[in-house]
């Protein structure tokens, strides 16, 4: 690893989150995804947690392991040149030092970024206790000391409907200012849709505001309007793409006809987005 690339790197993407544009960043799952939104011309590219298991065979929530994601992120960052920050899930253990091992091997793995989940996975304890989350957090920025690493620290509260809704924002906004003021460079909250609020948690927190997209939510010039810093798409893209072989696998058996494959990439293009 080329610490001093990989240093460049990280700046130029810690920069774009305080840009006069917000951050796009598509979610990839395998090398052809990461190239497909590389070659259209986005400036950095995020890796999908779930859309990675998902190909893999593996449910979402930590069901693969640590190695068979870095593997993926490893891949997905050697074959595109724009910093790549990978969704690592909770980091893959409980302790600081596992999220801490998790972001030593990211970086390593040519990623200059990382997420960092709240969510346990566990019904009964949805979300870690926010000071050892807090410990989780500081525990991957002590390894970005040695290592270039971009942190998003996510939490879980809208996502997964967590306290009454009057107390939900007020819960979310706690776990945020927390990660924040232990270092964070951004702050996630997927889940939250809603226009006032976003704009609201956005002015209470000012810092860099990450945000989940797809339909029903605000279009991107909306967020930039309401002072959202990156959007994200997650594993949104990867189901898309499932999408369209489901409908493509209806038409061939029920009509024998081959409509949904209009728009493919040519073969050609593939193999030379390759080389």
């Amino acid at each position: 690893m080329d610490l001093e690339r990989q240093k460049a790197k990280a700046d130029a993407f810690r920069a774009m989150h305080r840009g006069a544009h917000v951050l796009l960043l598509p979610n990839a799952w395998d090398v052809a995804s990461a190239r497909v939104f590389a070659g259209s011309g986005f400036g950095a590219i995020a890796t999908t947690s779930a859309g990675t298991a998902f190909t893999l065979g593996y449910p979402d929530g930590q069901r693969i392991s640590r190695q068979e994601m870095v593997q993926v992120v490893r891949r997905i960052a050697a074959a595109v040149k724009v910093p790549v920050t990978a969704d690592v899930e909770a980091g893959y253990g409980n302790l600081p030092e596992d999220a801490a091992r998790t972001a030593r091997e990211v970086s390593e793995a040519g990623a200059v970024g990382m997420n960092l989940e709240d969510a346990t996975g566990d019904p009964q304890h949805p979300l870690f206790d926010l000071a050892l989350q807090v410990e989780r957090v500081k525990a991957v920025l002590e390894a970005a000391r040695e290592v270039p690493i971009v942190l998003n620290a996510r939490t879980d509260v809208y996502l997964l409907q967590l306290e009454a809704p009057e107390k939900r924002y007020d819960a979310a906004l706690q776990r945020l200012a927390a990660f924040r003021d232990a270092g964070a460079d951004c702050v996630f909250v997927p889940g939250l849709r809603d226009a006032e609020t976003i704009a609201r948690l956005v002015k209470d927190l000012q810092c860099p505001v990450n945000i989940l997209a797809g339909p029903g939510f605000p279009t991107v010039p909306e967020l930039q309007k309401l002072g959202v810093a990156r959007v994200s798409l997650g594993s949104g893209p990867m189901r898309a793409t499932l999408g369209l072989m489901r409908r493509l696998a209806e038409e061939l058996k029920s009509s024998g006809t081959y409509g949904a494959l209009d728009g493919a990439i040519s073969y050609a293009d593939v193999n030379q987005m390759m080389e």
